[in-house]
C-alpha cells in the first residue's frame, strides 16, 4: 500500500519509516492521501473516505497509533474514530538489572516499536548496575551493562517515534551487585545499602546520576530509594549510633535532590518508604496509614512521588492511596505491573484484575501519569514478548474512559500479530484446574518450583497432591502448540511455552510418583522410572534449556544466562544422580533410599499452591551459598 502524507511531517517522517519497515504501507508521493494535522488538547482523530484520509492529532506519540488505526482500518470505505487520551505518560519500565536478562538494543528498538503503534509514550530501563559509570570499571561488571552510546542509540530511535526514555537506578539501597566488590566497602550500609551522611558516598552517587542521564535528552530522572529494609542498622548504627529511620532518609534523600536540582533534573522516588515508615506495622499498604504532617512538609516539592501497586483488585484501595499520595500536595505517578516475575508464566489473570481496578482510580482521581513494571526477580525465566498483552492493556485503558475488550483483542491482533485469548493461556501455566475463587487470584508460580525441584527431595511435592499438576500441564502443552499457526509471529513463544508444559507434565508429578512406588515395594515401577521415564525426560529437559538459550541469545546480551545454564545443569545432574540413586538400591547395592525414606511436609507448612520467588530455595532444604556477611 501506497502512502502520501500531506501537511507538516518534519518531526514525523523518521517514525515513519521505521514503521514502515514493519507494516503493509510504504511513503510514495502520489500515492493514497493522508493528511496530517496537528492541534492543541483535541481528541486524536482518523477519518477515511474512498479518496482520502485525515489524521489529527496533538502528539507525535497520538500520530503513530493513529497511523496504526489507519491501516487497521485501511479496508473500509468509510471510517472514523474519535480518542481521548487519558495519560500524558502512559509506559512500560523493563527490569534488566535484578533477573540478569539486560535487553539488547535490537529488542529494546523492536519493543519501542510495538509501543509506538500502541500509544505509549515512555520506557524506562531500571538500571541497578546495568550502565557505565565513568571511572568505574566494578559498576556492572560482568553484568551485560549498556554502554553511554547503546543508551544513547535507544533514546534516539525512542524520540523518533514520539517515546521519552526516563533514566530509572537507586540511588540508596537494592545496590547488592555494586556493593559486593570490595572496591565499595567504604560507601555500603550494609550488603543492600548505601552508607548514608558519608561524603564520597554523595560524589559516587553525583557520579550515577551523571552517567545515569547522559544519553538521554529527557531532564527527568527515577532515583529509585524503595524498600531500603535496614538503613542505618549496619556500618551506620556503629558510626553514629540509633536514628530514626525515617530522619535519615529525609536527610539522604535531601543531599541527593540537591544534587539532581545542580544537574538541572527532575526527579521522582518509589514512595514506599514514607509511607512504611508511617505504618505501626510497617507495612506499605496499609490503608489506617496517616502521615506525618512534618514529613509532608518536609518532602522535596520539586520530587514527585511514584505510587507502585500490583496486588489490589479493589478500585476502593487504589482511590484511597492515591489520595493519601495527593496530600503531598500533588499527583504522584501510579506504577502497575504485568505479573510475569515469578517464573515462566505470564499471570494474566492477576494482570487484568489488579490494572483494570487500578487504572479506573487513576482516571477517577486525575492521575496523569501510569506505567506498567516488567520486574526480572529471580533469573527471569519469562520471555519479554510474553508480556505483549499486558502493554496494549495499558494502551487501551490510555485512551478511553472504559476499557473495551473487543477493542482490546483487535488492536492486540493488529499491533503485535497476536491472538488474545491464545496469549492469556500462559496464565495457565501456573494455575491448575479447580481451584476455588479465593485462591485462583493469589500469587502462586509452580511452573518456576515444580520444574527445580528435586526429583528426590521433593519439597513441594505434598502442596501438589490431588491437583493433578501432570494432566493439566499435558493438556496445557497440547493447547499452546495447536496455537502456534494462529500466532505466526509468535510461534516460537508458543513452542517454548508448550516446550515448558511438555516438560511439566512428565515432573511435576514424578517425585509423588517415585514416593508411592518406593514405599509401595513396586521395584518394577521404580525400575520402569530408571530404565526410560527419567532418561526421556533428561532429553526433554536438554531441549527445553537449548530452546531457552537461542530465545534469551536473541533477545538478552549474553551475560546472564550463565545462571540459567547453572540451574539447567544443576537439575540435569540431579536428574541423572536420581538414575544412579534407583540403580544402587534396584541392584542391592544399598537397602534404601535416604531421600526416599523422608516424610513429605508442605512446603513453610502452608497447604495447597505456593508462591516461592527464591530459586535458592527450591532445590534443596540444604544452604546453595553461604555467607558470613562479608
Amino acid at each position: 500500500m501506497r502512502l502520501d502524507f500531506k501537511g507538516d511531517t518534519a518531526d514525523l517522517n523518521d517514525g515513519i519509516r521505521i514503521l514502515a519497515k514493519k507494516l503493509p504501507f510504504e511513503v510514495a508521493e502520489g500515492g493514497f492521501p493522508v493528511y496530517v494535522k496537528r492541534h492543541d488538547a483535541e481528541p486524536l482523530t482518523v477519518e477515511k473516505n474512498a479518496s482520502s484520509a485525515t489524521i489529527s492529532y496533538e502528539r507525535k506519540i497520538h500520530f503513530f497509533r493513529a497511523l496504526g488505526l489507519l491501516l487497521e482500518h485501511m479496508d473500509e470505505v468509510e471510517w472514523k474514530t474519535e480518542e481521548t487520551p487519558q495519560f500524558a505518560t502512559n509506559g512500560i519500565m523493563f527490569d534488566v538489572s535484578q533477573g540478569n536478562a539486560v535487553i539488547n538494543v535490537a529488542n529494546v528498538k523492536k519493543v519501542l516499536t510495538y509501543m509506538s503503534l500502541m500509544g505509549l509514550n515512555m520506557m524506562m530501563l531500571y538500571c541497578e548496575d546495568s550502565y557505565e559509570v565513568e571511572e568505574e570499571p566494578y559498576f556492572g561488571y560482568m553484568r551485560g551493562k549498556y554502554s553511554e552510546d547503546e543508551l544513547r542509540e535507544c533514546d534516539r530511535f525512542a524520540d523518533q517515534l514520539g517515546i521519552e526514555m526516563i533514566p530509572c537506578i537507586q540511588t540508596l539501597a537494592h545496590l547488592i551487585d555494586v556493593l559486593k566488590w570490595d572496591r565499595y566497602s567504604k560507601l555500603k550500609d550494609d550488603d543492600d545499602t548505601l552508607l548514608v551522611g558519608y561524603e564520597p558516598t554523595y560524589e559516587f552517587i553525583e557520579r550515577m546520576i551523571k552517567s545515569a542521564t547522559a544519553p538521554f535528552r529527557s531532564k527527568r530522572i527515577h532515583i529509585g530509594m524503595d524498600e531500603a529494609w535496614k538503613l542505618g542498622q549496619g556500618k551506620y548504627l556503629l558510626q553514629n549510633g540509633y536514628r530514626n529511620k525515617a530522619e535519615i532518609m529525609n536527610e539522604h534523600l535531601h543531599r541527593v535532590i540537591q544534587i539532581v536540582d545542580k544537574l538541572g533534573l527532575q526527579p521522582m522516588i518509589w514512595s514506599d518508604m514514607y509511607f512504611r515508615a508511617a505504618s505501626p506495622k510497617g507495612a506499605y499498604f496499609d490503608l489506617s496509614i496517616q502521615i506525618p504532617q512534618e514529613a509532608i512538609d518536609g518532602a522535596p516539592k520539586q520530587m514527585q512521588l511514584v505510587f507502585w501497586d500490583y496486588y489490589h483488585h479493589d478500585e476502593h484501595f487504589y482511590r484511597e492511596f492515591i489520595r493519601k499520595h495527593q496530600a503531598f500536595g500533588q499527583n504522584p505517578i501510579f506504577a502497575g505491573g504485568i505479573w510475569g516475575w515469578s517464573g515462566f508464566a505470564i499471570d494474566y489473570d492477576k494482570t487484568f484484575l489488579a490494572t483494570n481496578a487500578a487504572l479506573r482510580a487513576c482516571k477517577s482521581e486525575g492521575i496523569d501519569e501510569v506505567f506498567a513494571t516488567i520486574w526480572g526477580d529471580g533469573g527471569v525465566e519469562s520471555n519479554l514478548y510474553g508480556h505483549l498483552l499486558g502493554f496494549q492493556l495499558f494502551a487501551e485503558h490510555g485512551y478511553s474512559r472504559e476499557l473495551d475488550m473487543e477493542k482490546l483483542k483487535k488492536r492486540f491482533a493488529f499491533c503485535t500479530g497476536g491472538d488474545m485469548d491464545d496469549f492469556l493461556e500462559f496464565t495457565w501455566l501456573d494455575r491448575p484446574p479447580g481451584l476455588e475463587p479465593e485462591t485462583r487470584y493469589r500469587p502462586a508460580n509452580p511452573s518456576k518450583y515444580l520444574l527445580w525441584q528435586d526429583p528426590l527431595a521433593g519439597l513441594f511435592d505434598k502442596n501438589i497432591e490431588g491437583l493433578g499438576m501432570k494432566q493439566h500441564y499435558r493438556e496445557l502443552a497440547d493447547r499452546l502448540r495447536a496455537r502456534e499457526a494462529a500466532n505466526a509471529e509468535w510461534k516460537f513463544l508458543f513452542r517454548f511455552m508448550g516446550n515448558i508444559a511438555s516438560v511439566l507434565a512428565d515432573k511435576a508429578e514424578l517425585g509423588i510418583e517415585l514416593y508411592e512406588a518406593y514405599h509401595a515395594g513396586d521395584r518394577e515401577r521404580l525400575r520402569s522410572f530408571m530404565d526410560s521415564v527419567l532418561p526421556a525426560l533428561i532429553e526433554g529437559i536438554g531441549e527445553l534449556r537449548i530452546n531457552h538459550r537461542q530465545l534469551w541469545m536473541e533477545i538478552n546480551k549474553p551475560l546472564g544466562w550463565e545462571v540459567l545454564d547453572i540451574r539447567y545443569g544443576g537439575l540435569l545432574a540431579r536428574m541423572d544422580t536420581t538414575i544412579r540413586r534407583l540403580d544402587d538400591y534396584l541392584n542391592g547395592c544399598i537397602d534404601k533410599i535416604d531421600e526416599l525414606e523422608q516424610e513429605r511436609l508442605y512446603y513453610s507448612g502452608k497447604p495447597g499452591l505456593v508462591v516461592c520467588n527464591m530459586y535458592s530455595r527450591m532445590p534443596s532444604a540444604s544452604r546453595l551459598s553461604f555467607s558470613w556477611g562479608f
